[in-house]
């Protein structure tokens, strides 16, 4: 799926790294994470393979759609190797290197600004679930416990998250993620334009927000 988030003009999109530092701030789980200019820098980082590189720009909202991700980076010397891959393709931009998560039942968590009712939270099933059913609910923020939790009813696949055919997921871990993200973009109101964290991997016992997005009104 696409992300929701778009780029609007006179709008301050936020990097990669600023906006998980703010998540970690709201107890929102996340990847472990470092950001390297040089290449000398790699033999500090004190992350366990395997690794993910990307491209840590505000100028580059989707990275992927400029081969601007590298994943499963198994050792230093794969490390290095795309480290100068991205330091050729982005020679001014910084270089995120951060933890390769184990997956889980992907879902999408998203903050909008509505015309009509202002800022609101969605969430999703990822991956296919969302590209094929437009499998998504939403409520006006803030939220309470109650709509996290119907929000979560709402969904068509809701039967994911309830342990179907053997599939853990900590629901209670989901239901806190949207409440914190309520409580950021209630925060941030007047300021917040739209957030999207896209990748979040649901697992037995936690959720991490993969990747994330945040652009700030002018």
């Amino acid at each position: 799926m696409k992300d929701i988030i778009c780029n609007p003009a006179n709008k301050k999109t936020l990097p990669e790294n600023e906006v998980k530092d703010l998540l970690k701030k709201y107890n929102i789980p996340t990847t472990k994470y470092t950001v390297v200019q040089k290449e000398d820098e790699l033999n500090k980082i004190k992350l366990d393979f395997p690794l993910a590189v990307k491209v840590c720009s505000p100028n580059i909202l989707h990275k992927t759609d400029v081969d601007g991700v590298k994943l499963n980076i198994q050792n230093a010397n794969e490390l290095k190797s795309a480290f100068k891959e991205m330091r050729s393709k982005f020679p001014k931009e910084n270089i995120l290197v951060e933890s390769m998560e184990k997956t889980g039942l992907e879902i999408i968590v998203g903050v909008i600004n509505d015309p009509t009712f202002g800022l609101s939270l969605m969430v999703g099933l990822g991956g296919i679930f969302t590209e094929v059913f437009s499998d998504v609910s939403f409520r006006v923020i803030p939220i309470t416990k109650n709509d996290a939790e119907e929000m979560l009813g709402e969904l068509k696949g809701k039967k994911l998250l309830e342990g179907y055919r053997g599939m853990k997921v900590d629901r209670s871990a989901v239901v806190n993620l949207l409440l914190s993200t309520s409580k950021l973009a209630e925060d941030f109101e007047g300021k917040l334009d739209q957030m999207d964290l896209n990748p979040v991997f649901a697992r037995e016992k936690d959720v991490c927000v993969v990747d994330a997005k945040m652009i700030l009104r002018a």
